[in-house]
């Protein structure tokens, strides 16, 4: 995700793990979800594991995190870095997340991590994470406020709370809460809504 209107010494902060880590921690956002040892985790948009890799930390070997992201490379990357750690329960799909389908119904958490504003089609991506999501599962989207950040997508593109709050319902889920992520974000918490089948 390069965009053009922020310098080049922001993007590549943006793309530095460890300089990203300084504003935003995958360890302390996904304490804010019900992850948990075992736990079966699709990272929808994954890119190089941001947030997959943490993840299956926190799964453990009992449990399996899929990362789906259109970007091989970025894949690849993450599966490598995988390897590196000796995390056996991470694998990559390299697909969009309006064609890709990890499973049906196998999903204690899915997970979008500052993403949902840019897929062309986020309705069929919610859709297809429905399907994905188990009966007793969890969907997460942190996401970008609709404010103006030092670096990030333009204003624009992104989804305000209730907006992206409204697409999941829309999917089939119930919005459970919507809370602050300090600096610059929000995360969005639901579940299947049983009264939608």
């Amino acid at each position: 995700m390069f965009w053009k209107e922020h310098s080049r010494d922001a993007l590549m902060s943006y793309h530095d793990e460890q300089s990203r880590r300084s504003w935003q921690n995958p360890e302390q956002i996904l304490a804010h979800t019900v992850l948990g040892p075992g736990d079966t985790v699709v990272d929808i948009g994954c890119g190089e594991g941001f947030f997959a890799l943490p993840a299956a930390r926190i799964a453990g070997n009992s449990g399996k995190v899929i990362g789906i992201d259109i970007n091989g490379g970025a894949v690849s990357r993450m599966l490598e870095q995988a390897r590196r750690e000796g995390l056996h329960n991470v694998s990559g799909i390299v697909g969009s997340g309006e064609e890709t389908r990890a499973c049906e119904g196998c999903a204690d958490l899915i997970f979008f991590g500052i993403d949902l504003h840019d897929f062309s089609d986020p309705r069929k991506v919610l859709h297809n994470a429905r399907e994905m999501i188990k009966a007793g599962g969890t969907l997460c989207n942190l996401d970008w406020k609709k404010k103006e950040t030092p670096f990030g997508p333009p204003i624009s593109k992104r989804f305000d709370e209730e907006t992206a709050a409204a697409l999941i319902r829309e999917a089939g889920f119930a919005v459970l809460c919507i809370e602050e992520v300090p600096p610059w974000f929000y995360l969005i918490t639901a579940v299947p809504d049983v009264t939608d089948r």
